[in-house]
């Protein structure tokens, strides 16, 4: 991570108005990695958060800021609440598939020891 900082001037002069929002964005795509997002292209680093600063530094990764963060945040909302209310009014068919899929990785039910050989 110290090779890394040692470039910020570097890589990061004009597109960061400060180091503190690099950091905030670097840390938000590494959060992105840790859930399961790809690469952007491939990386000598294999921690995510190393990972996450070199795309950064490299101008992989897309950020918003003021407004436009805000209103993209309110978007990113407004589907999540719509696909809650989605879920919640599912009935009949749909939500007897869902509970079926779901019971495959919650199903805690104790299952009976096998009776020892020769006895029944």
């Amino acid at each position: 991570m110290g090779e890394m900082l040692s470039l910020l001037p570097e890589y990061a002069t004009g597109e960061f108005d400060s180091r503190h929002r690099l950091v905030i964005v670097a840390a938000q795509r590494a959060k992105q990695l840790v859930q399961g997002a790809r690469m952007a292209s491939a990386s000598k680093y294999t921690k995510e958060t190393s990972i996450a600063l070199d795309e950064v530094l490299r101008h992989k990764v897309k950020f918003l800021i003021g407004q436009e963060a805000r209103e993209a945040i309110k978007e990113s909302k407004r589907v999540k609440e719509g696909e809650t209310e989605r879920l919640a009014m599912m009935t009949g068919e749909d939500a007897k598939e869902i509970k079926k899929e779901l019971s495959v990785y919650v199903d805690d039910t104790v299952q009976p020891a096998p009776a020892p050989e020769g006895e029944e």
